[in-house]
């Protein structure tokens, strides 16, 4: 397992490799507690109607977009990955609503 060292300071496609790899487990630990929050919201929701929640989804989208915007990146695909994320979130949520 290779250290991983700041984007800036790369010099080798391993040391790239090796930074993306690192960072795309954190993602999916984010993720995870992510969806944690579904399990709380599918347990603290009293109607099913209720999970979907478009203003909501919104909200979430466009905060995503302003942090990519603070932080320089490029806002559109960000917006696009969390419509992904927001829709699976709520799927997951649906699911886990039906298993109560």
């Amino acid at each position: 397992m290779h250290e991983t060292i700041d984007p800036e300071a790369c010099t080798t496609m391993l040391e790239v490799r090796a930074g993306v790899d690192a960072v795309d487990r954190a993602l999916v630990d984010l993720l995870k507690r992510r969806f944690g929050y579904m399990d709380a919201a599918a347990r603290i929701k009293p109607e099913r109607g209720l999970v979907r929640d478009e203003g909501r989804k919104a909200q979430v989208i466009q905060n995503a977009r302003a942090h990519a915007r603070a932080a320089g990146i490029p806002e559109a695909p960000i917006a696009d990955l969390w419509e992904r994320l927001v829709e699976a979130s709520i799927a997951y949520e649906l699911e886990q609503f039906d298993r109560r």
